[in-house]
């Protein structure tokens, strides 16, 4: 059997299309969407991912705004830039990139931005919510991956989905996000050996290590639907995730590619955390009879 590519590049287009209509209705109401983005130094690869935030912003109507603080930056004055974001009313959301240098904490930061703004689902509050089942701003790339399946068809209630990687940012919230769709849920992380007895059991299979060619077609159930969320780079220089591609899609019923799978929908549910905080004002005010 040949697996179905779940095309995450042509799936995040999609979207994005609808989402300018949204955008056009929030302007009618005379909000414009907002996001500011904190880039602090100059990393390759955050500097090229905030590229690619802000080029998306601007293909659906959101209002961008870049701020770049030097490696050196004090962690107290970022605190303080985080607080004056917190209180611009045309700002509705605020990124943080990460990693940060060693001076700040990553958790000061994260739990620094208003909930209502935060837009990466990073915060404790908007963890909480998420683990009750409450509405809330998701990890973005967690939620991409439900995304993902809900664009193919595949169902999730009943099914039982193995996480491979307990990061704060994909692993854990993608456990619990899957729990919420009633799923069940195997969490495997370094510790879980055989590593393959669990990952065989998959019905849905989640990878998102960063460890290139993990997973291989020997480790996946036929039929299997499986979602990677590596990226790394080979021998070669060439983009690759944590499962071995071509011989995995030849067992496998779905997969996704890398790049262009789970990648593309990480960004697009960065716009879609934007425009919800957005709405919820657009919202509120209507609530509030103003």
């Amino acid at each position: 059997m040949t697996a179905r590519l779940i095309d995450g590049k042509a799936i995040a287009a999609a979207k994005r299309l609808t989402m300018k209509t949204r955008v056009s209705r929030l302007k009618s109401e005379g909000v414009v969407p907002g996001l500011a983005v904190v880039l602090v130094g100059a990393n390759p690869a955050s500097m090229s991912y905030v590229k690619g935030k802000i080029r998306d912003c601007k293909e659906v109507g959101i209002y961008s705004e870049l701020i770049r603080l030097p490696e050196s930056v004090p962690e107290k004055e970022l605190l303080e830039k985080i607080n004056v974001l917190n209180v611009r009313d045309e700002i509705h959301g605020i990124l943080v990139q990460l990693p940060l240098p060693d001076q700040i904490s990553e958790q000061k930061v994260i739990q620094a931005i208003n909930p209502d703004k935060d837009v990466d689902g990073f915060h404790p509050v908007n963890l909480g919510k998420m683990m009750t089942n409450q509405e809330c701003f998701v990890p973005c790339t967690p939620a991409g991956i439900i995304e993902m399946l809900k664009a193919v068809n595949i169902s999730i209630a009943g099914k039982h989905a193995v996480i491979v990687g307990r990061s704060h940012i994909v692993g854990k919230p993608a456990s619990q996000l899957f729990l919420n769709y009633n799923a069940t849920v195997t969490i495997c992380h370094s510790k879980t050996t055989p590593l393959s007895d669990y990952t065989r059991q998959a019905d849905i299979l989640v990878v998102a290590v960063g460890r290139a060619g993990l997973i291989g077609a020997e480790d996946v159930k036929t039929g299997a639907v499986v979602i990677d969320v590596g990226m790394n780079r080979n021998g070669k220089g060439k983009l690759v995730g944590d499962v071995v591609f071509k011989e995995t899609s030849e067992k496998a019923g779905f997969i996704t590619p890398v790049p262009g799978g789970v990648g593309p929908m990480t960004r697009v549910m960065l716009l879609e955390n934007t425009l919800k905080a957005a709405e919820r004002k657009v919202r509120d005010r209507h609530d509030d009879g103003k």
